[in-house]
Parts: structure tokens; sequence; C-alpha cells
């Protein structure tokens, strides 16, 4: 790997800036592709932006930038591109620092901000040389996510495709499932879970495998069967949806013939009932009837106490005597069959025959 120091200019870095809104973005007379396919989108937000005007107005030195040189002479940032951009948009009217924009400014202080000179690195190498660089510089600015630099060392046509539909606010993914989902579409967390879902949970093997396949339509077809099954499954919207693990559900359940009505008469019942502590984990219970999902409320200290004391510390199925730190709380009637947690439903078992001891 060849690493070399140059001086460039914010006028030579802004010269011939273009945005073509489709991730497509370039820079430095059209020589340097500022977001390769496995850069993240836009993250800056005002402050950030702000604070890059702020530091090159003040002559104050700006984080150096990593470029890596392709074959044909042109060249591609590694690390820089929120730095980048925010000169550019700056430079080209985009947004205002301290109220002015950048045509109100001086002559002189125009001039001043294009002669400031930043230093960028050019680094030559193979491909795995370079994108083994990129993760090892990326330590100032925002930290990429899992997700980003997965799109970094499995970078191809592949992954230039899976984020036109999953990368973008507005954009496919979003539009159809945002309510559904958790994370931000612009760190890459909806490609992750669709990913995730689709490969089961491996995700470097997926891509590994797909990575210079032309177009990423399989991902996409299944994300799109995932939100309509869920949207036929449970078809009234409830906060409690955003964020499940509806890629796994739908694996699970996609295929089995539902009762749909009878699905959401139970979901209805179960959110009023003050027993199910997670509500989120209806969703999974009403489907495959593990009680676990639903982290039913527990007996309190002052209960446990009171059916300790009526049992004389003795256990109710052994009849042996334990302290009551060696003992737990149990359902004389289960919920599953309508019992409370109150002290009247609340009995004492020895670890042993609590762990044993079923719903019967």
């Amino acid at each position: 790997m060849n690493i070399e120091p140059h001086e460039i200019s914010v006028r030579e870095l802004t010269e011939g800036f273009s945005d073509d809104g489709d991730g497509g973005v370039r820079g430095y007379g059209g020589k340097l592709d500022i977001r390769p396919a496995y850069q993240r989108e836009f993250v800056y937000d005002d402050k950030d932006r702000a604070a890059v005007i702020d530091t090159v107005s003040k002559g104050y030195p700006l984080n150096v930038m990593y470029w890596a040189v392709r074959d044909d002479g042109t060249f591609e940032v590694i690390d820089g591109q929120q730095r980048t951009i925010s000169l550019a948009q700056f430079v080209n009217g985009v947004f205002s620092f301290g109220k002015l924009y950048y045509a109100n400014l001086q002559p002189d202080k125009r001039d001043e901000i294009l002669d400031y000179k930043v230093t960028v690195y050019f680094c030559s190498g193979t491909d795995s040389e370079r994108l083994a660089w990129f993760e090892t510089i990326n330590i100032a600015g925002k930290t990429l996510t899992k997700q980003e630099l997965r799109n970094a060392v499995y970078s191809g046509p592949w992954v230039a495709d899976a984020k036109k539909n999953f990368s973008k606010v507005g954009g496919p993914a979003y539009a159809i499932a945002n309510d559904l989902m958790t994370g931000e579409v612009k760190r890459q967390d909806y490609l992750e879970a669709a990913i995730k879902w689709l490969s089961e949970g491996d995700i470097e093997g997926y891509m590994g495998t797909h990575q210079h396949d032309a177009n990423a339509n399989e991902l996409w077809l299944y994300f799109q069967s995932v939100v309509n099954w869920v949207r036929s499954t449970f078809p009234t919207k409830r906060k409690e949806m955003k964020g499940q693990a509806w890629g796994s559900i739908y694996n699970a359940f996609g295929t089995t013939k539902l009762d749909t009505g009878a699905l959401e008469a139970s979901v209805a019942v179960l959110m009023l009932d003050e027993e199910v502590e997670n509500k989120r984990g209806i969703y999974e219970f009403v489907l495959d009837g593990q009680v676990r999902h639903l982290n039913l409320r527990s007996f309190s200290d002052k209960q446990k106490r009171e059916a300790y004391e009526r049992q004389e510390g003795n256990c109710i199925k052994c009849g042996k005597h334990f302290e009551i730190e060696e003992m737990a709380g149990d359902h004389i009637v289960p919920w599953s069959k309508g019992g409370k947690t109150t002290a009247k439903n609340c009995q004492m078992l020895c670890t042993f025959d609590n762990g044993s001891k079923g719903n019967k």
C-alpha cells in the first residue's frame, strides 16, 4: 500500500462539484468520486456542517482525508465524504453559515475559504488493500455502523443496487415500512435488517455470495413479501409493531394458513391484559404460543412474603421447609387459565418444584 500526502485547496476540491440526487457525487474537476457505492449517505446535520465551515473560515486545521487512486488515474473518497460535501455545498450556496451564504461574503473572505488547503493522503494499492485501509482509518467524524463497513468490504453492483431501495429517507423501503422498522435508513439499518432476515443471520455470507450480482432484486422482493404478509396478517396498526423481527417471524409462519381474524382478536384482548408486561411480545405469542414472549407480571416481594408465612415456609408440593430466598412465587391458577397475579393466587414452591411445574 503506497500512501502519499498532498495539499488540496478547497477551490480545487469543489471544482466541478455535482450531485445527481441518486447517489452519484463528484468533485475535484470531475476526477473525484466523493460517494463510492460502499459509502454511507450524507449524514451530517446543520451543526456538523457549520463546524466544518467554522473550522475552515478560522484557518484551523481540518482532519485529514484519504483518497484511493484508481487504475484510470481518478480518485474515490475513502474517508472525508462528509467534510468534502459540506464544503462543496457551502461554496455552491446550498446552506448558509452565520446567517450568510457563500455568495454574501466579501470577495476576500470567499478567497480565504477557496484558498484553504486540506491534507489529503493518496492511497494506491489493490481493492482489498484499499478497503482494509478504509476500515483502519475510520476514526474521524461519525463512526461507521457495522452495515456501512460491510458495504465497504462487499462493495460492488449488488450493494449499489440494494442502497437504491434501502438507504434513503422517503425511498422505497422507507415508504412501505417506516412504521414497522427502527433505526436510521441512511445509516443502513433497514438494509442490515433485511439481509439479516433473508440470510437468517448470516449477513456477511449472503453479501459475499451476491457481491457481484447485477442487482439486489431478490432482497427487495423478499422485503416486500415480508411487509405485505405483516399488513395482511395484522391489519390494525399499533405502535408495538415497530421494530419487530418481522422477517424472522415471516420465515417461520409465512406459509402457514392462519385465521387472521382470530389473531387480531387475540392481540386486542392481550393488549388490554394487565398481566402482560411485554406488549411487543404479543405478536409472536399469538403465533407460537410461547408464554416467554409476554414477560408476565411477577409477584411482588410483599405477595410472596404473605404466601410464605401462610405456608409456614413449607413448599406446597414437596412439603419441605425452605428459606424464602430458596423459593419462588407461583400462580395457583395459571395465567393461561385466567389466574391473576394477586396475593390470593400466590403459592410458594421450592426452586426445584417451581421449575418442574407445568400449567396443570
